[in-house]
């Protein structure tokens, strides 16, 4: 009789899969399992949302690239492009030049180019056009940093918690054989594993987009000079 109790608790039932562990976790738990599984769902939406948006501009801007390339002038090039699907580089192309064509009736310079304070000016509204298209290119990307910083909190949290459940598992059988410390063992490595899970793509893809965010916003900063360049070398400025 005195064995009773002790083969009882070992013949207790344990998960056998992450699906059981889950089953009989703690609420908790299941609330932390929940958020990581919100999470991964809509850093995997932001990463493809993000892959497509990229892919699509690179596509539009070769297409642009490729027809101001042909024109002689940027007269030329701007009726040439002007059929061209909307872009990031054909509306700092059209911003230029619609401001350019403003400034030109109120050049004081004899040979009609601009004064410095114009060339200046219009610098600075290029400037602007191409913060407003890399802000535009970067939404979404805040929410990948968010999930992939939060997530392995959430995963030490939920180790906590399963911590938590081994120790109070213990003090309620009065041992700590398996069947007191497997359950929140079990809960904390799942957790874990899940936070890990979640945080590690969403990593990799903000990482990964803020680097061509970079780059983007690099080549539109030398295309806006390059445009600069060729009033200059157009005797237009």
């Amino acid at each position: 009789m005195m064995l009773s109790t002790p083969v009882l608790a070992l013949q207790t039932p344990l998960p056998g899969t992450a699906w059981e562990m889950v089953a009989h976790a703690t609420i908790t738990t299941r609330i932390i399992l929940a958020v990581l599984v919100v999470f991964s769902l809509a850093s995997w939406v932001l990463i493809i949302w993000k892959w497509i948006q990229f892919r699509r501009v690179g596509t539009l801007v070769e297409e642009f690239l490729a027809e101001v390339a042909q024109a002689q002038h940027l007269d030329e090039a701007y009726r040439s492009v002007a059929a061209l699907p909307d872009s990031p580089y054909l509306r700092v192309f059209r911003r230029g030049m619609t401001f350019f064509a403003g400034l030109r009736p109120r050049s004081e310079n004899p040979g009609g180019g601009l004064s410095a304070a114009q060339v200046e000016t219009l610098r600075l509204v290029m400037e602007k056009e191409q913060v407003e298209e890399r802000d535009a290119m970067a939404h979404g990307l805040p929410w990948l940093a968010i999930i992939a910083t939060v997530s392995p909190l959430l995963g030490l949290m939920g180790t906590v918690v399963g911590v938590m459940d081994a120790f109070v598992g213990i003090s309620v059988q009065g041992t700590a054989n398996i069947t007191a410390v497997a359950p929140g063992i079990a809960e904390a490595l799942i957790t874990t594993v899940t936070g890990l899970g979640v945080a590690i793509p969403a990593v990799i893809g903000y990482n990964y987009f803020a680097s061509r965010l970079g780059l983007f916003a690099g080549e539109l900063q030398g295309f806006s000079n390059e445009f600069i360049g060729a009033l200059a070398r157009e005797g237009k400025i």
